[in-house]
């Protein structure tokens, strides 16, 4: 099992944690409190940091819950994290909801944070790209 180093940088900041057993995203926290109206959004901090081990990702996802009960997501979604960032982990929260303000409170899970192992390439210009079957058709091009 890979470490994943957290270090609170508020004393109330809420350390990640799985709700179950084998659960990919481990649920983030908020540590201060906001009041998010129809269509606004805000970025709401953890405060925590986190040493992603090199050659790993975070990658901050919504929580389905928030969601499918109160339209909030996160606009950035998925918010990326490097191995090599050392600040606080925030979210961006948006509430898609066209009537209902939301208020997050601290201590309520807000987001997921899924560590994922990602290959590091190289960049490199080329004259011509090699032929695929699906070509330069773009967006909404697959086949039915």
């Amino acid at each position: 099992m890979t470490r994943l180093g957290i270090r609170r940088l508020r004393e109330d900041a809420v350390v990640p944690d799985r709700a179950y057993e084998g659960d990919a995203g481990l649920d983030l926290a908020a540590y201060e409190r906001h009041e998010l109206g129809p269509g606004e959004r805000a970025v709401v901090g953890t405060g925590l940091a986190v040493e992603i081990p090199p050659g790993y990702a975070g990658f901050v996802q919504p929580r389905s819950g928030l969601a499918a009960k109160h339209g909030i997501t996160i606009l950035n979604s998925p918010g990326l994290v490097d191995s090599g960032y050392r600040g606080e982990v925030r979210v961006i929260l948006l509430n898609t909801d066209r009537a209902e303000t939301f208020v997050v409170e601290p201590g309520m899970r807000i987001a997921q944070l899924v560590v994922q192992a990602v290959e590091t390439v190289e960049p490199e210009e080329l004259r011509e790209l090699e032929e695929s079957e699906r070509g330069a058709r773009g967006f909404g091009s697959s086949r039915a």
